[in-house]
């Protein structure tokens, strides 16, 4: 379970990292992806600090397991949002956010499956 655990939780922290930087530079991906779904551009900043402060949490779960508990929940919600946001504006193009959604799920199940298990 412990192989799982830092396996997950290492994949996720990489993309919310990576999320998040994508947010501050203005990438076009989640620039096109914002403009989609009708969310304005300059939600970008802090949505980007949400992610990042997600992936900090989950490395910092390491450590301090409750703070890894934490984000991983708060990513699941950061993404449970973005498909809300998809599916309020009828786009049911939800390929990246459900597969997000689905990685953070996991990880948050390997998270609490190997503190609590």
């Amino acid at each position: 379970m412990f192989a799982l655990y830092v396996t997950l939780t290492a994949l996720t922290a990489l993309g919310a990292a990576t999320g998040a930087w994508m947010d501050f530079v203005h990438h076009p991906i989640p620039v096109a992806a914002s403009k989609q779904v009708q969310v304005p551009e300059s939600w970008m900043l802090p949505l980007g600090v949400l992610l990042g402060a997600g992936a900090l949490g989950l490395v910092a779960g390491f450590v301090i397991p409750p703070v890894g508990i934490a984000a991983a929940t708060g990513l699941v919600l950061y993404f449970v949002g973005a498909i809300i946001a998809h599916l309020r504006v009828r786009d049911y193009q939800l390929g990246m956010a459900a597969t997000a959604f689905a990685l953070t799920a996991a990880t948050l199940a390997a998270t609490l499956a190997y503190r609590f298990g």
